[in-house]
């Protein structure tokens, strides 16, 4: 069995140092095998908004697989956006972003969603949907295939405003192809968990498309500050969501549990608190 534990817009520059604190305890407490971060570590790309996440990020267990997000490209700063939109972010997290991590039961792939020609919203290119398969295809079918980006592969109810990934049906097609398994992603401030049939109708493989709301903004939107446990065992994947509440800390507000069969993953149980 492994833990993955799933944080997501943490927005360094507009945290909360109350909820952070609870958020650095909550994650050490669940002893995770991985932890993956989809994206918007920073509120405003700046560098000592970078500094902070790092350091926050280094208190944390290995390893980690971390993607940046919108809003880790400067949106004010003209000349950076355009010449060097991820500067920034690879001085602090480091140059790589298509972070790998694979054992012999899970393998997490992170991939950049983030674009400089929007300010919002992200982009996936045939390009990085071929090189995860690539990546994929060579480990044995029983080892859990894990996508890490900060735009989402679906939309929870309610959240119409908002658009998910650009070419995320040419990306899922692909995923299918070399039976990817699960897609983290964030950026919505809203947790979420559905499988893939639902938004992607006609593929003979359901993937699990799994949101992360935010751990530690002050902008919480329309629940609290959140974040995820996954714990893949074989053929099924409990799916745990904290929940922060002031002078409690985070403690288990939902789960669902998601099972593997031949054409892929469906649901068995929901719980709600």
């Amino acid at each position: 069995m492994r833990r993955v534990v799933h944080i997501s817009d943490l927005h360094f520059g507009r945290a909360d140092k109350a909820v952070l604190d609870d958020l650095h305890a909550a994650i050490v407490a669940a002893r995770p095998d991985a932890v993956v971060v989809s994206g918007d570590l920073t509120q405003r790309a700046r560098a000592e908004q970078f500094a902070e996440a790092r350091h926050f990020l280094d208190t944390l267990p290995h390893p980690q697989i971390v993607v940046p997000g919108n809003h880790d490209v400067p949106l004010y700063n003209v000349a950076a956006r355009w010449l060097a939109p991820l500067g920034n972010y690879k001085r602090h997290m480091g140059r790589d972003l298509e972070p790998f991590y694979a054992d012999g039961e899970i393998a997490i792939l992170g991939l950049n969603t983030a674009r400089s020609l929007t300010f919002k919203n992200g982009r996936i290119n045939r390009g990085q949907a071929a090189r995860a398969c690539a990546r994929f295809t060579a480990l044995p079918e029983s080892v859990v295939r894990i996508v890490v980006t900060h735009h989402p592969f679906s939309l929870p109810v309610g959240h119409t405003k908002h658009t998910i990934v650009g070419r995320a049906a040419m990306a899922m097609t692909a995923f299918a192809q070399c039976k990817v398994d699960i897609i983290l992603s964030g950026h919505l401030h809203a947790s979420h968990a559905i499988t893939s049939e639902t938004v992607y109708a006609g593929s003979d493989h359901r993937a699990l498309l799994v949101q992360a709301g935010t751990a530690s903004s002050a902008r919480r939107r329309h629940e609290p500050n959140a974040f995820n446990i996954l714990r893949v065992e074989g053929a099924q994947v409990l799916i745990e969501r904290l929940g922060w509440k002031a002078g409690s800390g985070f403690a288990e507000i939902a789960k669902e549990t998601f099972r593997r069969g031949p054409g892929g993953w469906s649901r068995t149980g929901e719980e709600r608190h």
